[in-house]
């Protein structure tokens, strides 16, 4: 692919706000936290408090910190794996505080105030809930706090609800209204194959379409340490470039300089915003949460959401996939199974089972009185999410 020379300095000059995120294979060694890397990163991030920059850290290495205090205090009850959800879970209960201490140390040396934020998912499920998240990191970023981000991984109920910190960063692009998002990991950026088996993978120092990529098939591994490993890396960039935001995955190893990365120097690889964008709303109601089914729908009805914008309708339906409620959350599908996008709907898929392929005028003869002629309405969908 016939790369176009991409001015970065020219792109990133009017960064203000900054979503930084840094993975435990970056901040852990195999005895646990490694207080250089944490150190390391803070000078870096109070740099950039200097220069006026908001900057908000997404931080892994909960779980590793908690492991290491088990380990230390308690060998002889160290007796499982840590793998279960319930060890891990403990595990960052532990560690969580070790953490903040750690970074609170760290940043206090330069003079910063750090703050704890624990977000889960089904609390921004909430539109509300959103709203007010978003409201307390705003009052703290007038103060000049650094907010430091995890999931709240002991009272998540899936492993792990975000999935991933990468998830979790991408989603606080949107919380915050950043124009930036960092991704520190233990690569020297993207390659075009897994360098790891592909000796003769070639680097990739910017993306110019990622929605083009088939990242599935580049990302055939994970890191050791972490659980997102490049895929969601690059599947958080994806979600970052439809918010219009541009993404720089470096190498947070050794002496990384976020400054110089601001300033536009050629590091790790530049993931390019796409020129079409979404709202923060469709953003939010995109990966607020997992999809709980699927709508599939026929050619007509798939032309003209993807061609002309419209809302999907009972009529355009031919089959409902997984049971849900009214406002679930759910993939909108071709016959042929190729995914459109995704979207909140209106109707339970019981409902939805009962009106599909029906008009609008016959929908109360079916199921009563019904408040939306829609199934999917156009405002409420996110065509070609990155799911």
């Amino acid at each position: 692919m016939t790369q176009t020379p991409v001015d970065r300095k020219a792109l990133l000059a009017h960064v203000r706000r900054v979503v930084i995120k840094v993975g435990s294979a970056v901040l852990t060694t195999g005895d646990g936290l490694n207080p250089q890397a944490i150190s390391r990163l803070a000078t870096q991030i109070s740099a950039l408090r200097d220069r006026g920059l908001d900057v908000v850290l997404v931080s892994s290495g909960a779980v590793a910190a908690g492991r290491q205090r088990i380990r230390e205090r308690a060998p002889r009850k160290n007796g499982k794996t840590f793998g279960d959800l319930p060890s891990r879970q403990a595990a960052s209960a532990i560690g969580q505080g070790r953490l903040m201490h750690d970074y609170d140390e760290a940043f206090a040396v330069h003079g910063k105030i750090t703050a704890q934020v624990l977000l889960t998912r089904s609390g921004l499920k909430n539109r509300e809930r959103f709203l007010n998240a978003r409201n307390t990191m705003e009052r703290l970023l007038e103060w000049g706090v650094v907010p430091i981000v995890n999931e709240n991984d002991t009272v998540s109920v899936k492993e792990l609800e975000f999935g991933d910190n990468d998830t979790l960063g991408a989603m606080c692009l949107g919380l915050v209204g950043a124009d930036l998002f960092i991704n520190l990991t233990s690569a020297d950026g993207v390659f075009d194959r897994n360098p790891e088996t592909n000796p003769d993978a070639r680097p990739m120092p910017c993306i110019e379409a990622i929605a083009a990529l088939d990242i599935e098939a580049m990302c055939d591994g994970k890191t050791s340490v972490g659980t997102g490993g490049m895929y969601s890396k690059l599947r958080a960039a994806r979600r970052a470039a439809q918010l219009g935001v541009p993404t720089v995955i470096v190498s947070g190893r050794g002496e990384f300089d976020l400054a110089a990365v601001l300033d536009g120097q050629e590091c790790g690889t530049l993931v390019l915003p796409e020129d079409r964008t979404v709202s923060s709303k469709k953003f939010w109601l995109a990966y607020h949460d997992d999809p709980s089914g699927a709508i599939v729908v026929d050619r007509g009805a798939a032309g003209a959401l993807v061609g002309k914008g419209k809302s999907l309708l009972p009529i355009g339906i031919r089959s409902v996939r997984g049971c849900f409620e009214r406002g679930a959350l759910v993939f909108i599908e071709t016959l042929d199974g190729d995914r459109l996008g995704v979207g909140l709907t209106n109707f339970s898929s019981n409902e939805l089972d009962r009106i599909k392929g029906l008009r609008t005028d016959e929908l109360a003869r079916t199921i009563g009185p019904v408040t939306f002629d829609e199934a999917v309405h156009r405002d409420n969908m996110l065509l070609d999410a990155a799911i």
